[in-house]
């Protein structure tokens, strides 16, 4: 009896991490088409060759080191073990029900890990569209996947010391699902990037005045902003663990009615504040507010009541549309927002965890915050500006203003339709 009920728990927890990977997979085509909808027409075809060129890049640096370097494990998988099933019947022999620690495939979860890793990559190409080298990019992708994020990983949901000087874990740093390690890290990334790229022609005048680059499609842009509100529900709630018993069934669900409800205040929140600050309902920052209602939560969505979580999420709406301002009048050129929804937002997110989760301290969160967006930023900026030196980060002004598709990719995404003069 006890096997068979072991049985079945392996098989629910497995089950469940693996459909929830594939939500958050699903993330990759709601990048795509934010960012396709929110860049010009004659950007579009380079944009999505650089977000399916990352999710491929991203599973196979993760499989090749990343995971290793993350989890102690070996190359190739090796290193990746399922359940000892003699050890662990022995406990259910104990108990015979499904409470207890979660367990599933070692296979599993790596496929769970490793869509995350794509996540944390999808942020950066948003920031840098219209101007950077796709090759520059993809050279980059190599080794913030292979490298930068596993080792801040190792050192959050891993619970290694970082650099042998300190733990996170033992100075009260949380973040249960990602707003700093897979969001704020991918944002510190794009910043260094942009940093060293520098901004679109065009878009800020002699004397500092920004002027709007209106996005293509905002049909698509709205289509990835609702696929990536979707596959949010995986992101968050695999991140549970465990499906197999009550309590944890009651937690899986309070994640997802938490994480919907972030996203819902964060996007009128963001909508309120765009129809006060400019006199008009602005979609673009209503799309961004949802998602950052969604960043914020993601660092601790099983902790808050609705309203708790509400209040969250609206709080990290009018952040964004005030981090979008913000940066727009320092000059850093963000053409989707990326920066301001996951690395301003994914700030607030760590900040966040202390109001709802005792546990967790506001010095350990600036200590982890701190921590990540450091290595990362500087590792960052290291790359970019060995590859600015090899061989160029930005296309020339000539391709910039006949579009990155002709240069890049030689073709338009919208041929019958778009002239590029």
């Amino acid at each position: 009896m006890e096997e068979n009920i072991f049985h079945l728990q392996y098989a629910i927890d497995t089950f469940y991490f693996l459909v929830c990977g594939a939500l958050v997979m699903w993330m990759a085509a709601g990048f795509s088409m934010l960012e396709a909808g929110l860049v010009r027409a004659k950007n579009t075809t380079e944009i999505l060759t650089k977000n399916v060129s990352l999710f491929a890049i991203s599973c196979i640096m993760y499989l090749v080191c990343g995971y290793a370097i993350m989890y102690d494990g070996g190359i190739f998988l090796s290193g990746i073990q399922n359940v000892d099933v003699a050890s662990t019947l022995g406990e259910f022999s104990e108990r015979g029900d499904f409470t207890g620690g979660s367990i599933y495939s070692g296979a599993s979860d790596f496929f769970f890990q490793v869509v995350f890793v794509a996540t944390a990559m999808s942020i950066v190409s948003g920031a840098v569209a219209e101007r950077m080298k796709l090759w520059a990019f993809l050279a980059f992708a190599v080794v913030m996947t292979g490298f930068i994020y596993p080792m801040e990983g190792s050192w959050t949901w891993n619970g290694a010391d970082v650099f042998g000087m300190y733990n996170l874990g033992d100075l009260g740093f949380s973040d249960f699902a990602g707003s700093g390690i897979v969001h704020m890290a991918g944002a510190a990334a794009a910043l260094a990037g942009v940093l060293l790229l520098g901004a679109r022609k065009g878009k800020y005048g002699p004397n500092g005045e920004v002027r709007a680059i209106p996005g293509a499609n905002l049909p698509l842009a709205t289509l990835g902003m609702f696929i990536l509100w979707m596959g949010w529900f995986g992101f968050n709630g695999g991140s549970v663990l465990k499906l197999g018993d009550i309590a944890n069934a009651n937690s899986v669900a309070m994640v997802f009615l938490n994480t919907n409800a972030a996203a819902a205040a964060g996007l009128v929140a963001a909508l309120i504040l765009g129809r006060i600050l400019f006199g008009k309902a602005d979609l673009t920052m209503a799309l961004n507010g949802a998602l950052a209602g969604l960043v914020a939560i993601t660092a601790e969505p099983s902790t808050p009541s609705a309203l708790g979580a509400s209040i969250i999420g609206a709080i990290g709406g009018i952040i964004v549309v005030f981090s979008i301002v913000g940066l727009d009048k320092l000059k850093i050129d963000d053409p989707v927002g990326a920066i301001s929804v996951h690395g301003v937002v994914g700030l607030w997110g760590l900040l966040a965890v202390p109001f709802t989760n005792s546990d967790v301290s506001f010095l350990g969160q600036i200590i982890g915050a701190l921590t990540i967006f450091v290595w990362v930023f500087v590792t960052s900026l290291i790359v970019w500006g060995v590859l600015k030196a090899v061989i160029g980060l930005r296309v020339s002004e000539d391709e910039e203003y006949e579009g990155v598709d002709l240069s890049e990719c030689g073709m338009e995404a919208y041929p019958e339709f778009v002239s590029n003069k």
